[in-house]
């Protein structure tokens, strides 16, 4: 991290400490895992600060040489400010990542060589009280488990459908819309964006990216928005149902995935449809995905002069399966199912993955600890196992 940042940060947090200390009567009603929430004397604005980590231990075997490989990193470090700004119709967010994993970048000349830090900066402005206009970056409305917070998951971390297929963060425009119809809630999400992922300060080099969703919950909204919660926190009373699909169109992209993934010599057009659900019910809950990408205006990989593959537009299938049960404890047992079907030729391996999830919840999301343990078979290789160990602390 840059010298600048670092005296960003470092005054940005003594602002903030200072303010808790002259201003301590705003904070007494803060609640662990709420963050520090202040508003100023005329109503004009409002401050959230939250900050996690996650401490993550992961080890697997390596079926050619019998060795067991493993590591301890920091997987995810963060920031995050939210409120509200001259009127509670104008909200905004803005989330910094700090950990390597966050702020790495495999584009510096795109990124103008400085740290990837920005993870969200978005403004979103209550046009009506149903409908909602957000500006700036921020997660596009792709699948659901790509939406879920990674403070909220299930298991350690997503799964290989998402890793391979989700539509992740960009610049742009979102309109979002919800409505009932008798208990029946309704959901539509637009944008439009760059295509080309966060962080980006070169010109577009393609087209843009168009995104819809559609949403339904057929039997009412989820208590505490558990829709886009990983677990039955909420332990519903009554089953509770989401089910959603999304479509994207990103034209004329030169990344291999889209708002991810290296970027190559040729663009293609990546058409990904996604199809999704959430289900929970007294500490039951279950979600499965299912992700199609496609490159319909080209062939996705690119050749040199000899034949040879060099390089790779990331297409093709992917299932994701997934359920678990809260105990009273607030022990979890969860397991999920893995299935990744790349396009042939681009010579990527099919990979299915069987993982066993065991988390204690200790304050919900905000403090817990979560292990998985997965079976990877993969094509022509010799199946392996991979073993995780984390914890989650978020103030």
């Amino acid at each position: 991290m840059n010298h600048n940042l670092k005296g960003v940060l470092l005054v940005l947090l003594s602002s903030l400490l200072y303010t808790y200390s002259t201003q301590a009567q705003t904070v007494n009603e803060s609640k662990f895992g709420k963050g520090l929430q202040f508003v100023a004397a005329d109503s004009s604005f409002s401050l959230k600060f939250s900050t996690r980590f996650q401490l993550l231990y992961q080890g697997g075997n390596t079926p050619t040489t019998g060795n067991w490989d493993d590591r301890f990193l920091i997987r995810r470090a963060r920031l995050k400010f939210d409120g509200f700004a001259f009127s509670p119709k104008l909200e905004y967010k803005i989330e910094f990542g700090l950990s390597n994993s966050d702020i790495g970048s495999d584009v510096p000349d795109l990124t103008n060589n400085a740290d990837n830090i920005i993870l969200d900066a978005v403004a979103k402005w209550h046009l009506t009280p149903n409908l909602q206009l957000w500006v700036g970056q921020t997660k596009l409305p792709g699948n659901r488990e790509r939406v879920v917070s990674s403070q909220k998951l299930q298991f350690v971390d997503r799964s290989l459908l998402n890793s391979r297929f989700n539509l992740d963060r960009d610049a742009g425009l979102q309109l979002r819309h919800e409505h009932q119809l008798g208990p029946v809630v309704l959901r539509e999400i637009g944008s439009i964006s760059m295509g080309e992922g966060r962080d980006i300060t070169v010109n577009n080099t393609g087209g843009y990216d168009y995104t819809g969703r559609f949403e339904i919950l057929p039997f009412g909204a989820f208590e505490g928005d558990g829709d886009y919660v990983g677990s039955d926190m909420e332990r519903e009373q009554t089953p509770k149902l989401a089910l959603a699909t999304s479509f994207d169109y990103n034209s004329n992209t030169a990344r291999a995935q889209g708002q991810l993934g290296d970027f190559l010599t040729e663009r293609r057009s990546l058409r990904t449809w996604f199809v999704d659900a959430m289900f929970k019910y007294r500490g039951f809950s279950a979600m499965g995905e299912y992700a199609d990408r496609k490159a319909p205006d080209g062939p996705v990989v690119l050749r040199d002069e000899l034949g040879d593959v060099t390089e790779t537009f990331v297409t093709g299938t992917a299932l994701n399966l997934q359920a678990g049960y809260l105990l009273p404890s607030n022990w979890e047992v969860a397991g999920r199912y893995t299935d990744f079907n790349p396009t042939a030729v681009t010579g990527i391996r099919q990979q299915d993955q069987y993982t066993l999830g065991v988390s204690k919840y200790i304050v919900g999301h905000s403090l817990k600890v979560q292990s998985d343990v997965t079976l990877i078979q993969e094509a022509n290789r010799e199946d392996r196992t991979q073993f995780r160990l984390q914890m989650e602390l978020a103030l």
